[in-house]
């Protein structure tokens, strides 16, 4: 019985570390030259199961699977940086051209600097 109950606590934790999202430090808010900064409640790779069923209904093609993919992405005003906050990833991504269904080529960046 103790097996099974660490066996289950085990699981639970994994799936929930797998599941938080991590904040990683990236390139000043100041220095996306792209367009808006992002704030993506996802953030993946192109390769991922998600990302390319996703382009495959929306008939995207992409050549290079080697860059990140926001998904479900809002723009945030660099100017008053302390009344916006992003509360999932916020990015600085190469093509925003999908009305913030999804964002192509994104690097975190950091809102604090």
């Amino acid at each position: 019985m103790q097996f099974k109950l660490a066996t289950l606590a085990t699981v639970a934790l994994a799936t929930l570390a797998t599941a938080t999202p991590v904040r990683r430090t990236g390139i000043p808010a100041s220095q996306c030259t792209t367009g808006p900064v992002q704030c993506c409640n996802s953030v993946q790779p192109a390769s991922s199961t998600a990302v390319t069923t996703l382009f495959g209904l929306l008939g995207i093609v992409l050549q290079n699977l080697n860059v990140d993919v926001g998904l479900t992405c809002d723009p945030i005003s660099v100017i008053g940086i302390g009344s916006n906050s992003c509360n999932a990833q916020a990015v600085c991504c190469e093509n925003n051209s999908f009305h913030g269904l999804v964002a192509i080529g994104c690097t975190p960046v950091d809102l604090s600097l």
